[in-house]
């Protein structure tokens, strides 16, 4: 048997990625190896002073200084256009990478325009951000939308009649409401670019299990890990590798789906994604509603090649 090839992120110099959630956790890691191989990163985060934290972080390991950091409130849809607005401003947005997420809580709460929180920050919230930073990357070719799932969709089914969980709250539902969506539309998003003959790539990754006592320190970022168990459990730095691998990988296909090869750790590559995510007539209702509860369309302009 010969050696294992290990995928490596390639070079990156003048290309522009954009990470919700870049300043913590994966988010970081992700922002952190996409400076490092050349690119220039926007980091968009809620907390500007965190933002800032996570940029002196990664000058100070990666001797590079990221793009920008930008406001971004997922959980308002207000916030979601402005940073839209902003990046749109950019000369180039070759990847836009749907990190941010956050778990439900023990009560139903709903976001700034009422929408459900879950669902509307790790759904609701990135739909909107794709569909109005659309023209940006349109123009820009060979450019990808990552939309970034987890492995609870395989443990819960999806409830395409309680989208908000408006008849029934769990905070495992909620969760895995909004990772359902996640994929739903990742998949419908590439059956929507292909038909258009949009040069923009919609691809799904997932990170398997990342930890904090796994993951190399970083002042102000996380906190050094006290002690390590000889488990094969990965740091968040290697769970921001499927998210990355979708985002760069020249051979990465759109409607593919990334995570580690083990399932929870490994090296990125291509997996099965759950069988309800594949299901077109659900990802199309889904979308329109996702287009009347954020009240935003997407339009697919002509890419410039």
């Amino acid at each position: 048997m010969g050696p294992v090839m290990t995928w490596k992120t390639p070079d990156l110099t003048g290309r522009t990625y954009a990470v919700t959630g870049g300043n913590a956790g994966i988010g970081y890691f992700i922002s952190e190896q996409l400076t490092a191989a050349g690119a220039g990163v926007v980091i968009l985060a809620r907390n500007a002073d965190r933002a800032r934290a996570a940029a002196d972080a990664i000058r100070n390991q990666t001797g590079k200084a990221v793009a920008a950091t930008l406001p971004l409130d997922l959980a308002d849809l207000d916030s979601v256009a402005t940073a839209a607005a902003e990046l749109s401003k950019r000369d180039r947005l070759d990847g836009l990478i749907h990190n941010a997420g956050i778990t439900a809580g023990k009560q139903r709460q709903t976001t700034r325009q009422g929408l459900e929180l879950v669902v509307g920050t790790n759904h609701l919230g990135h739909f909107a951000l794709a569909a109005q930073t659309m023209p940006i990357l349109a123009a820009t070719p060979g450019s990808r939308v990552v939309l970034v799932s987890s492995l609870t969709t395989k443990l819960a089914k999806f409830d395409p009649e309680d989208l908000q969980s408006e008849r029934s709250y769990t905070q495992q539902k909620a969760y895995a409401q909004s990772k359902h969506a996640v994929l739903l539309f990742a998949f419908e998003l590439d059956r929507r670019l292909r038909a258009s003959g949009v040069d923009v790539r919609a691809i799904a990754a997932h990170p398997g299990l990342g930890l904090n006592p796994f993951s190399p320190a970083r002042p102000g970022i996380n906190r050094p890990p006290k002690f390590r168990l000889p488990l094969p459990i990965q740091g968040k730095d290697r769970a921001a590798r499927p998210a990355i691998r979708a985002a760069t990988d020249p051979d990465a296909l759109g409607g593919q789906y990334y995570g580690p090869k083990l399932g929870i750790f490994g090296r990125p590559v291509v997996v099965s994604p759950p069988q309800n995510s594949g299901n077109p007539e659900l990802a199309a209702r889904l979308w329109t509603q996702s287009e009347q509860l954020t009240d935003v369309t997407f339009e697919f302009p002509t890419s410039e090649r």
